[in-house]
């Protein structure tokens, strides 16, 4: 059969993909031509520019390559889009990277990278036209954004200059033409205007810069048929560099005389910023600022204009980089050119610069644009009608107080510094500012942003993909509601609609998750029905800036009639803020930016033949392979920048697998910047015989077998979003179940399913389009009524400050006067009339006893809530009438609530029985009818628990058991906990704040993990993946690293300081079941097995095996640390080998248990050198002596245990986590055993589902995680 050809590998380009040399026509600079006077001087008439050289890489020929290296692989340009130039093109030659085709050096096809159009080339490198000059004009340099048909962008700087034009000769494509006499008269002793491009994929507009004025200093001493050879040389140099990887990593090269840094982009989902991010804040008022972001925001037709053409490049894309991780995907044209204005005539959206001139040209033909003087910081329309919205007041008056914080003057730092002697120096320190500078800009404006959409999650559903709009637009103030709105209709909305749902951790999601408060934590763990806190409703009512919130709700008055309470007076940024300011409105801007670092890129010899070429990648290579050593064991992300280079450089001179190697150590090393799509298109070239090759390498034949065995098209990720509709046909139970997620009334699938009963009671199992709608309805009423509830300040005074408000009644009579019952989750009260104030009736836990009757008055039977409390003799009576059936169900649900969150120590209940009460209240609503109580009943569910089985647990359970924990809190089902893992706080003094404190990490299915702030229990990261398996085992590694063993074979390493997976190792080959650390005599390494019997041991710098060995006996399910040998428990043994592998003793099962077939399903070691082991299908715990293996064990017998999953020492104690009876019924049950006296001591009735983990928190907590059927996480105490 014959082999597979393989694919031809397009190589990665450098820095530059195009440079062109343009300039006047040669036919423009001959013939008479007339001399005009203009105010007494001579006026040269303006010329049509045009593209006199190309210059594209690569610059050296295949054929040289291949005979500089032997080991050079056939590597192929990938096919470039042809463009034939209709007048007379540009020279092609050789060296400039234009093909020879059959017609030879004359062809008229030419090589040019896609985007690049080079027929309005000229027009944007001379956007003011070129006129020859009657005396030398001073250089000059603008920016341009080009965009392909794909909407692809490529960024252009240009470098204009002036050369004299003599009369003997002209240049013209690099070749001196001696044509005496033969220039245009008008044109004599004049200078003629040329302009260099430098087109790359990367907007290095500041770093193209320093390298074009570098060349000008080369061009305008030149002789003229020298320019071309200079420009050639100058694209050479730049299509040899890299582009940096995502990082701190940034690359010099030295241009001479000048040291240019190509600076990184943050991540691998920030853009590359290489411009001064503050020039907008210096044109522009902070209120013009947010005024232009709106317009961004709302996606309008904006037009920026100035007299200088590099301003309008550089402001545009500065707004643009303010609005990360949003992404402008509209028309985005910087600079249009005199014969592009019809462009702005354009339907839709775009983003467009002009010359001030054309202002108002375009401002009488145009209508619907917003008009942007840059010059003068004034923002005007075209047309009277338009309406573009305010941004969010709260949200702008913080942004406001951070922008008169920042220092945008460099001059006032410099003060106090001494003056610069040193070219480099001032620039590296004029950098170190900037670099500071933009951070806290960046921050500013992420800050902004979350401030406008936090609230976005809050309405989204992940699970069905749906944004409930309308929904959202209600909780927005009037005043806001047109802002909201228009951007809601957004591209760049729907978009970031698409990343919070497939939950992205890009720079909004983490801003948002650092910022988050107390309370919105908490509110992430119960997810409770969202009602305003007793702090926010206080904190709202003190704030001036609510008042004119509210003012615009109740009124909606004319928005410029509100004026916004004052700010502190502008400072024009010479002065920062004082204290207090600072600390009220610009904590975001107390960052320090990431530090950095450089690697100088080696010189690059001329003649650029293939030898200089091979030289330099041979040099890159060396100095990579200095700072790779030179490098700190446990700096991993600086290794990892370096791998990275030095794999492109390898690929670069051939070296297939030498590239490979880099690749595949990047993989373990930093898993973010990884080139996927390069390795694969890496694998797929290469030839039989490489392949071969590969194979004998180990560390490459993971690598390669996993790329070879991908599908070809892997199926595209669901990221679609729907917005929230009310059904529009019958409803059976999956559909409703799916609805009610939909609609953001609960997520609970066990709940709606109560619900659902409810609302059927006594009929079909259908719910109708009304009865659905009806029910939406009166939900929203019932959160709007508790949004818009007003509380006497004595009232906030006495309730906590998380309490919130969730039901009032009518006014009503009541045993301690008239008014209305309000319900929060802790407690009844009573708001009085007349005098307001409150009367506190009792909280749940207080209550004895609820009944509803009826008390005579006059002739009539009122029908009356009676309420007995255990600490006071008196019966609390309310005459709640027609509302009495609904109150009474909803009191005593909140009771049984209580009742079984004491008994528990869990929380959930509460918010459980309080979605309850609420639905129990919708659904009255909505059915008015004569059984809706009984209807309501069927949502009792708490209280009909509590009735028909006891509370009480176990004394033992109840004096051991602490808290309890939900982390399945928001998902439609409990999920089973696998794995649970404490690390204590202060682990690394680089944390910071709440980052140093202990953390509670679980692992639930498909490869999530939640992280879980182990001082308040509150959630410290919401959901993140590793893989999409099982996970089997976690491990704190090196104090910053948390390894994370996998079903998929793959060990995870994940960073405790920014909580993400960058990392992975994949030597296993089936389940890793087992991770331990090296103890203190090698604290460097790591052990990890797997269910093949597996174990390898890992250099924890450099992430590298460095032994490995086989057990015989398979099922291999975990590994432990004794003595310095490691202990294998497999199905059929415990092994005793050394960390080399070698055999010291063995526990075979069958020697022990010949009556039965078993196998081991765990194991613990206790200093008294005593092996503990469960068995399955045993109800005993096994112990034997280390000192000799073949002795019989002891026995400790479980009572009522059916099944053991999971054992933990902790301190004289073992903990056995399994199934057993409890009160007639399985539960997950804990034994605990005191090791001295060979015991049970405890039996913890721990979850309704079986134990599946245990994890201990410093000996004096343990913590144990339950199967699916509860999913929850019990804290206990240890004596």
């Amino acid at each position: 059969m014959a082999e597979a050809e393989p694919r031809p590998l397009a190589l990665p380009s450098g820095l530059v993909e195009l440079c062109a040399l343009l300039g006047a026509p040669r036919d423009g600079l001959r013939g008479p031509g007339p001399v005009a006077q203009k105010r007494g001087g001579t006026h040269f008439p303006s010329l049509d520019p045009e593209v006199l050289s190309v210059f594209v890489p690569p610059f050296v020929s295949k054929e040289d390559s291949q005979t500089a290296g032997a080991n050079c692989v056939a590597l192929n340009k990938t096919k470039r889009r042809s463009f034939r130039k209709k007048r007379e093109k540009p020279k092609a030659e050789p060296g400039n990277g234009l093909p020879e085709g059959p017609r030879g050096p004359d062809s008229e096809d030419v090589c040019i990278p896609n985007g690049v159009d080079l027929l309005a080339l000229p027009q944007l490198c001379f956007p003011g036209g070129l006129c020859v000059a009657s005396e030398p004009k001073e250089d000059g340099v603008h920016f341009l954004v080009l965009t392909d048909v794909c909407g692809t962008r490529t960024y252009g700087v240009v470098a204009q200059f002036y050369r004299p034009l003599h009369d003997e000769h002209c240049f013209y494509n690099g070749q001196a033409h001696w044509e005496p006499s033969r220039l245009s008269g008008s044109m004599a002793g004049g200078f003629l205007p040329y302009a260099v491009c430098v087109v790359s994929r990367f907007p290095y507009y500041n770093a193209f810069r320093d390298c074009l004025s570098c060349l000008l200093t080369h061009l305008k001493s030149c002789k003229d048929f020298e320019v071309d050879n200079h420009i050639k040389d100058f694209a050479a140099k730049l299509s040899l560099i890299p582009s940096p990887p995502p990082g701190p990593l940034h690359l010099i090269y030295n241009m001479k005389p000048l040291q240019v840094v190509f600076p990184s982009r943050a991540d691998p989902e920030s853009p590359v910023i290489d411009l001064d991010l503050h020039l907008p804040l210096l044109c522009f008022r902070p209120e013009k600022t947010l005024q232009i972001l709106t317009c961004l925001l709302t996606e309008q037709r904006i037009v920026f204009f100035s007299s200088n053409w590099a301003l309008l490049t550089l402001v545009t894309e500065c707004f643009l980089a303010y609005l990360h991780p949003l992404q402008w995907k509209h028309t985005f044209v910087p600079i249009l050119s005199g014969q592009m204005l019809d462009f702005v005539m354009a339907p839709t959206s775009f983003l467009m610069g002009c010359h001030l001139d054309h202002f108002e040209e375009v401002s009488k033909e145009a209508d619907g644009l917003i008009l942007i003087n840059i010059d003068n910081g004034s923002i005007t329309y075209s047309s009277d009608n338009m309406d573009v919205p305010d941004i969010p007041l709260l949200a702008a008056q913080t942004f406001i107080q951070r922008v008169q914080g920042l220092q945008l003057h460099q001059e006032l730092d410099l003060t106090r510094l001494r003056a610069s002697t040193d070219l480099h120096e001032g620039r590296a320190c004029r950098r170190a500012w900037q670099q500071r500078l933009n951070a806290q800009i960046q921050q500013l404006f992420l800050h902004l942003l979350v401030s406008i959409f936090r609230e976005v999650k809050n309405h989204l559903n992940y699970e069905h993909r749906v944004f409930n709009s309308e929904e959202f637009l209600t909780t927005r103030a009037a005043g806001e509601q047109q802002f909201y709105k228009q951007v809601l209709e957004t591209y760049m909305f729907h978009s970031f609609l698409k990343a919070r749902l497939n939950r992205t951790v890009d720079a909004f999601a983490q801003m948002d998750l650092h910022t988050q408060s107390e309370d919105d934590r908490i509110n992430g763990l119960f997810l409770s029905p969202r009602r305003p806190t007793i702090e926010k409703t206080a904190s709202r009512k003190t704030s001036p800036l609510h008042a004119a919130r509210r003012r615009m709700v109740v009124s909606l008055p004319n928005l410029q009639d509100i004026t916004i309470p004052e700010l502190p007076p502008r400072n024009s940024s010479l002065r920062k803020m004082d204290t207090a300011d600072r600390q009220r409105g610009s904590t975001v801007l107390n960052v320090s930016p990431q530090a950095t670092y450089t690697f100088k890129i080696p010189e690059i010899h001329f003649p650029l033949v293939a030898q200089c070429v091979q030289a330099y990648y041979s040099d890159c290579v060396k100095l990579l392979s200095k700072a790779m050593d030179g490098l700190a064991p446990d700096n991993s992300v600086l290794l990892a920048r370096y791998l990275y280079l030095r794999g492109l450089v390898h690929l670069m001179q051939g070296q297939l697998l030498g590239a490979l190697l880099d690749f595949q150590s990047l993989y373990k090393t930093d898993l973010r910047i990884f080139p996927a799509d390069l390795v694969k298109r890496m694998v797929e070239s290469m030839s039989g015989p490489e392949c071969a090759q590969a194979e004998q390498t180990p560390e490459l034949r993971r690598l390669i077998s996993e790329f070879l065995d991908q599908p070809g098209e892997a199926p595209k990720a669901d990221d679609h979003v729907k917005n929230f509709e009310l059904p529009r046909k019958h409803m059976q139970l999956d559909d409703f179940v799916q609805r009610v997620q939909e609609s953001g009334i609960v997520k609970d699938a066990g709940i709606i399913g109560r619900l659902f009963e409810a609302l059927t009671v006594g009929q079909q199992k259908l719910i109708d389009p009304e009865t659905f709608k009806d029910l939406y309805t009166c939900w929203k009423k019932i959160e709007a009524e508790a949004q818009e509830v007003s509380l006497p300040a004595a009232v906030m005074d006495h309730l906590d400050k998380n309490e919130c408000v969730y039901k009032l009644s009518r006014s009503v009579k009541t045993s301690r006067g008239v008014g209305k019952l309000a319900l929060t989750q802790k407690r009844l009260l009573l708001l009085t009339e007349g005098t307001p104030g409150y009367v506190e009736i009792s909280t749940f836990r207080n209550i004895e006893e609820v009944r509803s009757t009826t008390v005579a008055i006059l002739f009539l039977r009122i029908p009356t809530l009676k309420i007995k409390m255990v600490s006071k003799k008196e019966v609390f009576e309310a005459n709640l009438k027609t509302e009495c059936d609904l109150w009474h169900l909803m009191v005593k649900e909140m009771w049984a609530g209580k009742k079984l969150a004491d008994v528990h120590k869990d929380p959930q209940y509460i918010q459980q029985a309080l979605t309850h009460v609420l639905l129990m209240d919708a659904v009255v609503s909505t059915l008015q009818a004569p059984g809706a109580i009984y209807a309501a009943s069927k949502l009792s569910y708490f209280d009909k628990m509590k009735n028909e089985m006891p509370l009480a647990v176990p004394k033992t359970t109840a004096e051991t058991l602490k808290h309890k924990i939900n982390p399945s809190a928001g998902e439609t089902f409990p999920q089973a906990v696998d794995v649970l893992l404490y690390t204590p706080g202060h682990l690394d003094p680089a944390e910071k704040g709440g980052d140093a404190h202990p953390k509670l990490w679980c692992a639930l299915s498909e490869g999530k993990v939640i992280v879980f702030d182990a001082s308040s229990w509150t959630i410290n990261q919401h959901c993140f993946r590793v893989g999409t398996s099982r996970l089997n085992c976690m491990a704190v590694v090196e104090q910053n690293q948390v390894w994370v063993g996998s079903e998929d074979s793959v060990i995870y390493i994940i960073n405790i300081h920014s909580m993400s997976c960058n990392k992975q190792l994949s030597d296993h080959h089936t389940s890793v079941t087992g991770l331990v650390k090296g103890g203190t005599a090698v604290p460097s390494q790591v052990y990890s097995c797997s269910v093949d019997g597996t174990v390898l041991a890992w250099d924890v710098s450099s992430l590298q095996v460095i032994r490995r060995f086989q057990l015989l006996s398979g099922g291999l399910s975990s590994i432990r640390l004794h003595g310095g040998c490691l202990w294998c428990c497999t199905s059929n043994s415990i092994t005793v080998v050394t960390t080399n592998g070698s055999l010291c003793q063995e526990l075979k099962i069958k020697e022990n248990f010949q009556e039965q077939s078993t196998s081991f399903l765990g194991f613990q070691l206790i200093p008294e050198e005593q092996l503990w082991a469960a068995c399955a299908g045993y109800d005993d715990i096994y112990i034997w002596g280390l000192e000799d293996l073949a002795r019989p064990p002891q026995r400790i017998h479980l009572p009522d245990c059916s099944e053991v999953n999971c054992m933990l020492r902790v301190k004289r104690q073992i903990w056995v986590g399994g199934t057993g009876l409890a009160q007639g019924k399985s539960k997950g049950k804990i034994y605990v055993i005191n090791a001295e006296r060979k015991e049970v001591e405890k039996e913890l009735v721990a979850h309704a589902d079986t134990v599946k983990t245990l994890c201990s928190a410093e000996d004096r907590y343990v913590l144990s995680g339950s199967g699916r059927e509860e999913g929850k996480i019990a804290i206990w105490n240890v004596e």
